[in-house]
C-alpha cells in the first residue's frame, strides 16, 4: 500500500480510469453536500493563508497488471462520492468557460483532456471515471455533451445542473483557482498484498455513512475476481436488492439479523449485524464457498420478501402473512423463515404450513389480549424450530405450544375469554385488526373496516343523558366506567356522528342505526330493547366465544402430548411450610404478606418448597428465600452490576457460596420494608424474563 498526500486534480490527471465496482452503491449526495463542498471551494479560494481543503480519501487498486501503453483501470474502494463530485463541477465550469468570455487561466479543452477525458483512448477507456448501473451513461453523456435520455440517475444529473446554475462570471475564477487547492489521501492498494476490506473499513469517510447492508455487500464482493464479482451481483445480488423495492435500506438489514439468528441461534443486535455477518462466514456454520452463502442469502431472502413484503403468490399463504405483519410481530421472523424453506423443499405441505401461520397468529394475538410482556418472545421463537420433528412436523410444533409454561405460555380458553371480556379493547394497539377478524369470519364478502368508525353503543359522555341512566340503573356510573371501552361495549358503523349520544332505542331504530345496519356485529342489537350491563356481558360471551373458534388454541389429547414432553422428576421428599424451622410468629407474617406480592406480579409465578429455601419462578427462579431466626434472606437470581439499588440495601455474594440461586443478596424483617424490597424482587424478575 501506498498513500500520501496530494493535490486532487494531480491525482485524476494523468492518463487512468477510476472503475467503481458493481456492487458499490450508486452516487447519492444530495444537493446539501454538494452545495457545502461548493461553499468551501469558494472560501479557501478568496483566502491566502488556508493551503487547502482537504476532502478525504481516494482508496483504490488496480484491476489488472498493465503494459506501458494502457491506460491503468484503478477500482475504486472509498471515495466514489468525492470523486464524482468534484468531476461534475469541473464539467460544469467546462461548459461555462465555453459558453461564456471569462479572463481565466485555462480553457474548455484542458479541463475535459486533464480531468474528464482520456483525450487519446477510444470508447469506453476514454473516459476518466466509469460509474455503475445508470450512473454510468448519464456521467459519460454530460461528458459528452450530448442531451440526457429518459432513463437517467436523476441524482447526478440533479449535482450537474444545480453546479451549472451556480458558477456566474463573479465566482468563475475563485470555483477554479479553488478546486486547485483541494488536497486528498491518494491511497494506491497491492491487489495481491493488500486487504482491501479491512481498508475500506478503517477509513473515516467524510460523505454518507454505509448501512449494515452496503458493509455485508461489500465484504462478499470486494474481495471476488471482477468476473466472480460481476456474476455474483448480477445473477444474486443485483436482483435481491430489486425485490425489495424501496424497502430494501431498512429491510434488508432485518433480513440479515433474522438470517443470522437462523443460521447461528444467536440474535445479533441491528447495529452489529455486519460484524455478526462476518464471524458467520468465518466460523464452520457457513457454506462453505462465498458463491454459496450468496446463493443461501438470495434464497432467505425471497423467502423473507414474500412474508414481510407480502409478496407471496399463493392466496392462502399471502393471506397467513398479512395477519401476522398487522400484529407487527417481526421477533417471528427467524421461526418462519426455516419453516418456509422446508415448505419449498416440498417437507412441508401448504396446508399445513397455513396452519402454522395460525398457530403462531394465534399465539402472539392471545398474549397480547391477556397482556402477557413481549420482552421473551423473540428468544421464543428464535429457538422454536428446533423442536419440530420433521415426520411428524405440524403434530410436533402443537404439542411445543401447547407445553410452553409460564411466560412462555399459549393461553388458555379460560384466560383468553377472561381478559378479552374485560380488556380496554378500544385503547389496545391492534383494535381495527380484532374487529376485522370478528366482523370477516367465515365471510366472502369482506368488509374493509378502515371505511368505518368505532362505536360506543353506551356513549363516552361522562355526563350521560336521564334515558341512559335510567336504563343502566342505579350504578350507572359504575357501569360506564367499567365496561365503556369493551369488546362488548363497541362496535362499527359509518353513522357515528348521527349515533352520538342518542338513547338506545334512536340508535337501533334511526336510519342507518343497528337495525338497519349491514355490519355484522350490529346483529345482537336486532333482538334486544334495552342495552345495561347484562345485554353487554351476553353480546361479550357470543363475542368471545367467536373469538375463541378465530383464534383458537392448541388442544391435543394427553396421550399424543406425551409423545413430545418430557416428564421432570419429582423430589422423593415433598416439602411444605412447615419445613422451615424459623418461619413463624413476625417471619410467618412477612412471608405471607411477601408471598402475596410476588404470587401478584404475573400469573405465571409459581412456589416451591425446597429442602433450604422457597424458590419462587418463572420460567426459572427469580427471587429465593431462606427463612433465618430475625429475618428473611432472599437471593435475587440477577448479575449485581445490573441491580439498580439506590438505597444500597443489596450485597453481592457472587461465588460465595449461598443457598439459593443468584448473584444479589438481600434481607428484611420489618414491614415497612416490602416495598424497597419488591422493588429490587421486580427487577429480577424482568431480568429472567429478558433472558427467558
Amino acid at each position: 500500500m501506498k498513500a500520501s498526500a496530494a493535490n486532487f486534480l494531480s491525482i485524476i490527471k494523468s492518463p487512468k480510469q477510476f472503475i467503481i465496482p458493481i456492487y458499490q452503491r450508486t452516487y447519492s449526495w444530495q444537493l446539501a453536500q454538494c452545495n457545502k463542498l461548493l461553499s468551501d471551494i469558494i472560501r479557501i479560494s478568496k483566502d491566502p493563508s488556508v493551503p487547502g481543503h482537504f476532502i478525504g480519501s481516494v482508496v483504490y487498486f488496480q484491476e489488472s497488471i498493465h503494459t506501458t501503453s494502457e491506460v491503468p483501470k484503478l477500482l475504486v474502494i472509498d471515495g466514489q462520492q468525492r470523486i464524482t463530485t468534484v468531476l461534475l463541477l469541473i464539467a460544469a465550469l467546462a461548459e461555462f468557460i465555453r459558453d461564456n468570455e471569462v479572463d481565466i487561466d485555462t480553457n474548455f479543452t484542458k479541463l475535459q483532456n486533464y480531468y474528464l477525458l482520456n483525450a487519446e483512448e477510444d470508447s469506453e477507456l476514454r473516459y476518466k471515471l466509469i460509474l455503475t448501473k445508470r450512473d454510468k451513461e448519464t456521467l459519460i453523456n454530460i461528458f459528452k455533451g450530448v442531451k440526457l435520455q429518459e432513463d437517467y440517475s436523476n441524482r447526478v444529473s440533479e449535482n450537474f445542473e444545480n453546479f451549472k446554475k451556480q458558477i456566474t462570471k463573479e465566482n468563475v475564477v475563485d470555483i477554479y483557482n479553488g478546486i486547485q487547492r483541494l488536497f486528498a489521501v491518494d491511497v494506491a492498494l497491492e491487489k495481491d498484498k493488500d486487504n482491501p476490506q479491512l481498508i475500506f473499513e478503517s477509513m473515516n469517510s467524510t460523505g454518507l455513512d454505509l448501512s449494515q447492508a452496503d458493509l455485508i455487500r461489500n465484504y462478499v464482493l470486494m474481495g471476488q475476481d471482477l468476473p466472480i464479482q460481476t456474476e455474483l451481483y448480477e445473477k444474486y445480488w443485483f436482483p435481491m436488492e430489486q425485490s425489495y423495492g424501496n424497502e430494501y435500506a431498512v429491510s434488508f438489514n432485518s433480513f440479515m439479523r433474522d438470517y443470522l439468528s437462523v443460521k447461528t441461534g444467536n440474535i445479533p443486535k441491528i447495529d452489529k449485524v455486519y460484524e455478526e455477518f462476518k464471524n458467520f462466514v468465518q466460523g464452520s456454520k457457513a457454506p462453505k464457498t462465498i458463491t454459496e452463502v450468496v446463493k443461501d442469502i438470495y434464497k432467505f431472502s425471497s423467502y423473507y420478501v414474500n412474508i414481510v413484503l407480502v409478496k407471496e403468490a399463493d392466496e392462502q399463504l399471502s393471506k397467513g402473512f398479512k395477519n401476522i405483519s398487522r400484529l407487527k410481530v417481526d421477533v417471528c421472523y427467524p421461526f418462519l423463515l426455516p419453516v418456509y424453506d422446508d415448505y419449498a423443499s416440498g417437507i412441508v405441505e401448504k396446508n399445513e404450513f397455513s396452519q402454522i401461520l395460525s398457530l403462531v397468529e394465534n399465539y402472539v394475538f392471545r398474549r397480547a389480549i391477556c397482556g402477557i410482556p413481549t420482552n421473551s418472545l423473540n428468544k421464543t421463537f428464535a429457538t422454536l424450530y428446533k423442536f419440530i420433528q420433521k415426520e411428524n412436523y405440524l403434530e410436533s410444533l402443537i404439542a411445543t405450544f401447547q407445553s410452553l409454561d409460564g411466560y412462555k405460555r399459549f393461553p388458555n380458553d379460560i384466560e383468553f375469554v377472561k381478559e378479552l371480556t374485560i380488556k380496554d379493547v378500544y385503547n389496545f394497539r391492534s383494535r381495527n385488526y380484532l374487529l376485522s377478524k370478528l366482523e370477516n369470519h367465515n365471510r366472502k364478502e369482506l368488509v374493509n373496516i378502515d371505511d368505518y368508525t368505532i362505536e360506543h353503543v353506551m356513549p363516552q359522555n361522562p355526563a350521560l343523558s336521564t334515558d341512559w341512566q335510567i336504563m343502566l340503573g342505579e350504578n350507572w356510573k359504575e357501569v360506564q366506567d367499567k365496561y365503556l371501552h369493551c369488546l362488548g361495549n363497541l362496535t362499527l358503523t359509518g353513522y357515528n356522528s348521527e349515533l352520538s349520544d342518542k338513547p338506545f332505542m334512536e340508535k337501533k331504530t334511526m336510519v342507518g342505526g343497528f337495525n338497519d345496519s349491514p355490519i355484522r356485529l350490529n346483529s345482537y342489537f336486532r333482538s334486544v330493547e334495552v342495552w345495561n350491563e347484562k345485554e353487554l356481558l351476553k353480546r361479550a360471551t357470543e363475542l368471545t366465544k367467536l373469538a375463541k373458534e378465530i383464534w383458537f388454541a392448541p388442544n391435543l389429547p394427553d396421550e399424543i402430548l406425551e409423545k413430545y414432553t418430557q416428564k421432570e422428576e419429582k423430589e422423593t421428599v415433598e416439602y411444605s411450610i412447615e419445613t422451615y424451622e424459623h418461619l413463624n410468629g413476625v417471619n410467618l407474617e412477612l412471608y405471607n404478606a411477601f408471598r402475596k406480592r410476588v404470587l401478584n406480579i404475573d400469573s405465571s409465578v409459581k412456589e416451591e418448597f425446597k429442602k433450604l429455601y422457597i424458590a419462587f419462578k418463572s420460567s426459572t427462579n427469580f427471587v429465593d428465600i431462606v427463612p433465618q431466626k430475625a429475618r428473611l434472606r432472599l437471593s435475587l437470581n440477577i448479575e449485581f452490576p445490573q441491580i439498580v439499588d439506590p438505597k444500597g440495601l443489596c450485597k453481592d455474594v457472587s461465588g460465595l457460596g449461598r443457598w439459593g440461586n443468584g448473584d444479589v443478596e438481600v434481607s428484611f424483617s420489618k414491614m415497612s420494608e416490602l416495598d424497597d424490597i419488591m422493588d429490587l424482587v421486580q427487577q429480577s424478575f424482568e431480568a429472567q424474563m429478558e433472558n427467558a
